[in-house]
C-alpha cells in the first residue's frame, strides 16, 4: 500500500512538472528542410526523374561491371 502511494505521488509530481515547462522553440531557417528521395517512399530512390527500387540500382551496377569484365552481357 505504501509503494502504491509512493508511485502515485511520484507520477503526479512528474506529470505536473512537465506541464509547467514551456516548450523550447525549434529554429528552422529557410531552406534547411531537404526532401529525401523526392517522395519516392521507403526503399526507393529517384534515378533520372523516375522512382526505382534500390535493389534495381544495385543489380544494374552489377550487370554493368560483369559486362565490362568480359562476362555475358
Amino acid at each position: 500500500m505504501i509503494r502504491l502511494i509512493a508511485v502515485a505521488g511520484f507520477a503526479l509530481s512528474v506529470a505536473t512538472s512537465t506541464q509547467a515547462m514551456t516548450p523550447a522553440p525549434i529554429p528552422q531557417p529557410d531552406g534547411v528542410i531537404a526532401q529525401i528521395a523526392l517522395a519516392c517512399g521507403v526503399g526507393r530512390t529517384r534515378v533520372n526523374g523516375v522512382c526505382v527500387a534500390r535493389t534495381t540500382v544495385r543489380q544494374t551496377r552489377r550487370a554493368v561491371r560483369r559486362c565490362a569484365t568480359g562476362m555475358t552481357c
